[in-house]
């Protein structure tokens, strides 16, 4: 029954990942925290972060999720039903698209859907963040990391090298 549940809200998740995997982060934690208390706050946040620090797509979340729902073949489950259908639709919509590469409602279009994927890029940023902010520490490295992100422009690596030094030494 708990792999039925995962392909469900995967699936669904697939279907409304316009914008981009971080785009439905918010949905995602908002089904596997609030909905179905498959995973506390804090450890969705830490799992992001595992997630985000390991090489490959952005969205490693979803089969870390699965395996920590249903083993192996909650993994297994949540990559086909999170990956498979977007895929499916991505290469019948490209096809569709490229027949309107010179319309200009075209580029209209794409350009009224960036700002929309930024909020809600935003968005998920914001709630990892508030599920990580636990103490004045952890405040703080949030911060910190924001701003050598946003100001200073520094390698992504090295600002997650940062804020787990931070935290293995400080907490």
């Amino acid at each position: 029954m708990i792999l039925i549940a995962l392909a469900i809200v995967f699936t669904q998740l697939s279907l409304l990942a316009f914008g981009g995997g971080n785009a439905i982060l918010p949905e995602i934690q908002h089904q596997v925290v609030e909905v179905h208390h498959w995973l506390t706050a804090t450890e969705f946040s830490t799992m992001f972060a595992m997630a985000q620090a390991a090489p490959g797509p952005n969205m490693m979340i979803v089969p870390l999720v699965g395996w920590h729902v249903a083993g192996p073949a909650g993994l297994l489950v949540t990559s086909f039903a999170q990956f498979g259908p977007s895929s499916v639709i991505t290469v019948f919509a490209l096809k569709f698209w490229n027949q309107f590469k010179d319309h200009p409602l075209r580029e209209r279009f794409e350009k009224a859907l960036k700002p929309i994927t930024v909020g809600l890029v935003l968005v998920s940023a914001w709630i990892i963040a508030d599920a990580s902010a636990q103490n004045s520490l952890l405040i703080a490295i949030i911060a910190i990391a924001t701003v050598m992100s946003l100001f200073k422009k520094i390698h992504p690596l090295w600002v997650m090298l940062f804020g787990a030094t931070a935290g293995a030494c400080f907490l």
